[in-house]
């Protein structure tokens, strides 16, 4: 089983650090870990520095592998990263996007024709019930369906560790839930762990198998929703005055009564 194992870490941008000596426990095939935080509190680096996006020092262990030490094409096999919005005007079809991503980091080195591709492209939108936007372009879809979108052209790379930067802000109810059960799917069927940076606490509880509590570049609280999601965490983290309960059907709600000075 894969495994993935953070230590010491340090990154930042320009020569600031954001986080440093971040370490991480053992993440598993399967699992889903939702990062959140306040705004600043190095969610976005964190992700972008396992990507391989920013320069990062320490410790990055996936496999067995050492993800610091491999070219961005050989990290790129084992990683994906999602970012928060698509680039603008991009005038392919959906199809056509995450035929590109298939040809970017070919599984295991597979060779496809221009029809296996497209075969196994339309194969991913099937598997998220996107099939329907195969033909439309990129550049006029709605903030959701692009998010869709992204999230097929991530999992064609079929990662081993699949990385999502804020994919529901600015979605609406539907899409939120959406993309964030197709994350979950992704973990239990094809195996991957997922980190998710979410600002949302409830969906982080209803979505993770544990959470990440980051403030300040270093990890606060990190385990089950329950164990990260508390009252006194949400006052050391948020300064705010909260009640976290389970509703009657099970789901972690939050409540906040005031904010602290």
């Amino acid at each position: 089983m894969s495994e993935l194992t953070i230590s010491g870490l340090d990154a930042g941008y320009g020569g600031r650090p954001i986080i440093s000596g971040f370490n991480l426990p053992p993440l598993t095939a399967g699992e889903v870990v939702s990062v959140v935080g306040p705004n600043g509190a190095g969610k976005s680096t964190l992700l972008r520095s396992l990507a391989g996006l920013i320069p990062a020092h320490g410790s990055i262990r996936l496999d067995e592998a050492e993800l610091t030490r491999l070219s961005l094409a050989d990290r790129a096999k084992r990683v994906t990263y999602m970012p928060q919005t698509l680039p603008q005007g991009v005038a392919l079809t959906v199809l056509e996007t995450v035929v590109a991503s298939i040809r970017a980091t070919p599984l295991r080195g597979a060779v496809y024709t221009d029809a296996q591709a497209a075969e196994r492209a339309y194969e991913v939108l099937q598997r998220i019930n996107a099939e329907a936007l195969a033909g439309q372009r990129l550049d006029r879809l709605s903030g959701g369906q692009k998010q869709l979108a992204g999230l097929a052209q991530a999992l064609a790379r079929e990662p081993r560790l699949l990385l999502l930067d804020e994919p529901t802000s600015a979605l609406d109810l539907h899409y939120q839930l959406r993309v964030l059960d197709l994350a979950r799917e992704a973990a239990a069927e094809r195996g991957m762990t997922v980190m998710i940076v979410l600002h949302d606490l409830q969906a982080a509880a209803r979505v993770s198998d544990r959470i990440a509590v980051m403030a300040k570049g270093r990890l606060v609280a990190f385990g089950t929703p329950d164990e990260a999601i508390t009252p006194d965490i949400l006052a050391e983290v948020y300064r705010v005055s909260a009640r976290v309960q389970r509703c009657d059907r099970g789901a972690l709600q939050v409540m906040i009564d005031d904010v602290l000075s």
